[in-house]
Order: C-alpha cells, then sequence, then structure tokens
C-alpha cells in the first residue's frame, strides 16, 4: 500500500514537471516572437548581395508648395490678387519661358523664384500705381517642377522638388527601395527640352550606400524619371 502511493507521488510529479515545462517553452516563444515583431525591421537579401531593410515609411508630398524654397516652373498655375482691387486678382499660368503677364505691371519674369520673391516683386512694380498694396501670391498647381519614381520602390509615383534633390532623396521620398530591388540597374532618363532627345544615366544605389562613386548621385532636373528594376 505504501509502495503503490509512493508511486503514485512520483508520477504525478513527473506529469506537473511535463506541464510546467511546456509553460516555460511556451512563454518562451512568446517572448521570442514579441521580440522580433517590435524590432519593425526585417532583413532580406536582394540579388546584389547587399542586405535590403524593410521599413514601414510615411511619405508626405506637398501639393502646393507655398512656403519654402519651391521655384516657379514654366506650366505651375498661380493666383496673384492685391487686396480690395477686384481687377487685379488673377490666376495665371507661366508660360514656357517662364513669364506671366499681370495688369499695370506687364510682363513678369516668374522662373526660378520663390512665391515671396514673386510676390516682392509684384508689389514693387505696383508699388507707383498703388502704394502700399497687399499682394498675394500663390501656387495653385504644380505642373513644371516634377520627378517620377517608378518600379521597386515602396510608394512610386509623381513627387515635387521643392528644392535641389538627389538621386537618393527622390529614392527616399518614395519610401525606399523595395527587397527585390535590383540596386546595381537604377537608371535616371532625362529629356533634353530642346531637341526631345532622351539620355539614361546609370545609378548604383549598392555603391553609394558604401560611399562609393558618390559624383553618380545628381541632382535631379525637372521631368526625370527614375526607374529602380
Amino acid at each position: 500500500m505504501i509502495f503503490r502511493m509512493t508511486r503514485m507521488k512520483q508520477e504525478n510529479v513527473t506529469m506537473l514537471s511535463k506541464r510546467v515545462l511546456r509553460s516555460l517553452v511556451t512563454i518562451s516563444t512568446s517572448l521570442i516572437l514579441v521580440t522580433a515583431c517590435a524590432g519593425g525591421i526585417k532583413p532580406s537579401s536582394n540579388e546584389s548581395g547587399v542586405d535590403a531593410v524593410e521599413t514601414d515609411v510615411t511619405t508626405t508630398v506637398n501639393s502646393a508648395p507655398n512656403a519654402g524654397g519651391y521655384s516657379i516652373q514654366p506650366g505651375d498655375k498661380l493666383e496673384i490678387s492685391v487686396y480690395g482691387e477686384e481687377d487685379l486678382q488673377k490666376e495665371l499660368t507661366v508660360g514656357p519661358g517662364g513669364g506671366i503677364t499681370f495688369p499695370l505691371i506687364g510682363d513678369l519674369n516668374a522662373k526660378g523664384k520663390t512665391v515671396d520673391q514673386l510676390r516682392t516683386e509684384v508689389k514693387d512694380q505696383l508699388s507707383k500705381f498703388i502704394p502700399q498694396a497687399a499682394v498675394s501670391v500663390s501656387i495653385k498647381e504644380v505642373i513644371g517642377n516634377k520627378v517620377h519614381v517608378l518600379g521597386q520602390v515602396k510608394s512610386p509615383g509623381e513627387y515635387i522638388l521643392t528644392g535641389s534633390t538627389d538621386v537618393m532623396q527622390a529614392l527616399s521620398m518614395a519610401g525606399g527601395v523595395t527587397a527585390f530591388a535590383s540596386l546595381r540597374k537604377i537608371k535616371i532618363l532625362r529629356r533634353d527640352s530642346a531637341t526631345q532627345s532622351q539620355k539614361v544615366i546609370g545609378f548604383n544605389y549598392s555603391d553609394v550606400i558604401k560611399g562609393k562613386n558618390l559624383a553618380q548621385n545628381i541632382l535631379l532636373h525637372s521631368g526625370d524619371t527614375v526607374v529602380v528594376p
């Protein structure tokens, strides 16, 4: 009788030990999964042999850059108005040569100017007719100063150049490259406005992120297309 009770106790202890062991394994597995998820970074390899890092990126594109360093370009649509003067409230499209025409002033060159610079020029030109004129200048639609980033990027599309922007910055605006991108075969397509011919400029992402051949990280021009195969 005593032997049977002792054996039952041993069996109960063994079963309890197994349950505790299973619980510990479950807890350890859960902790590993939580740690992996919390990191938010998933390294993966692509054909270039360089590890690509996938992160969640939110891209914000300023569709009407009325502040900062945006330079007005041909094709952009502007709104210029003078407070209290109904005849001096106009929506204008910047011409191919960069010019606009405004009442009392005549022709103005808007190309390459910021909103603040153009506002100051309009106010100065109007001062002989309307002293202390309250002039407002805004960009209604950006047409001329855009680039396209296409292919294996996380947010392909059309992006506004609000200042000097190089290839790496444009790729960043598009959310970065995907894990499937051919990093050594990126191309910039650029069209000559005079001849309408197009040339292809190569870009090796793998070299640039290692600090090599940095000269290829060129400044983009309006109308350029960055293709990530």
